[in-house]
């Protein structure tokens, strides 16, 4: 007998036309109805309602399972804070990065005081097991009140321009904003720019310190990677 194509629990699409949505949506700067659109020229005919449903339910899940298959960080944690204007009001996108670029842990807050940079730090070390060497961060003297706190055997560095990994890491948050025409809600950003982060960051590589054979290996195994995370059962 044959078997149908896998599909998640109570969803009528295949999973690999779920996940393929996902995955243009957060690895690419395209709307919903972009995604709509390049899926019906395919033959797959979905609204862009359902394609933001599959985002807000599975976004988060497989973005987690992603973090989980994370290689260890690095031993420098670079910190930075960017303002977020939503709805008329300023709130401040909390980021942590290695010394490679990767993204550890984003929050979004209304402040930028020393209370929220202590709930940043804890929510961060939430789950890890190991702790860095040394944090470089800008001049927020919020950090320094946080670190003594929270994380006091750890070296800290404070330099503007040694902070560039975090400042860059920035830019995808800033593209999708404009694409986006700003967040809806600080719970909105909460969730979609860390499923973002992890979802955009598992593909790209520091590609520029690789060769093109390492480039396409590296491709290959987060391309695998994402496959495996994302399966689903098989319907006989």
């Amino acid at each position: 007998m044959p078997t149908e194509p896998a599909t998640y629990p109570g969803y009528r699409f295949p999973a690999a036309v779920i996940h393929h949505a996902i995955w243009l949506y957060h690895l690419f700067s395209l709307s919903l109805r972009d995604i709509e659109l390049i899926l019906a020229e395919r033959g797959v005919v979905v609204s862009h309602e359902s394609i933001r449903r599959w985002c807000l339910r599975f976004g988060t899940e497989f973005a987690a399972k992603l973090r989980k298959r994370r290689p260890r960080p690095g031993d420098t944690w670079h910190m930075d804070e960017v303002y977020l204007k939503i709805n008329g009001e300023l709130f401040y996108l909390w980021r942590a990065v290695d010394q490679h670029g990767v993204v550890l842990y984003i929050l979004v807050q209304e402040r930028r005081n020393a209370t929220a940079a202590k709930r940043f730090f804890k929510r961060l070390l939430v789950g890890l097991k190991y702790k860095p060497r040394k944090i470089i961060t800008d001049g927020l003297r919020s950090y320094g009140v946080a670190q003594r706190e929270v994380l006091p055997g750890v070296r800290p560095r404070t330099s503007r321009y040694l902070n560039n990994r975090a400042e860059n890491s920035h830019k995808p948050t800033r593209r999708r904003e404009r694409q986006m025409q700003r967040f809806k809600s600080p719970e909105h950003a909460q969730w979609f720019l860390s499923a973002h982060a992890m979802i955009y960051g598992h593909f790209r590589p520091r590609r520029h310190l690789m060769t093109a054979g390492q480039y396409r290996r590296s491709r290959d195994q987060a391309l695998r990677i994402w496959r495996q995370e994302t399966c689903a059962r098989v319907v006989e």
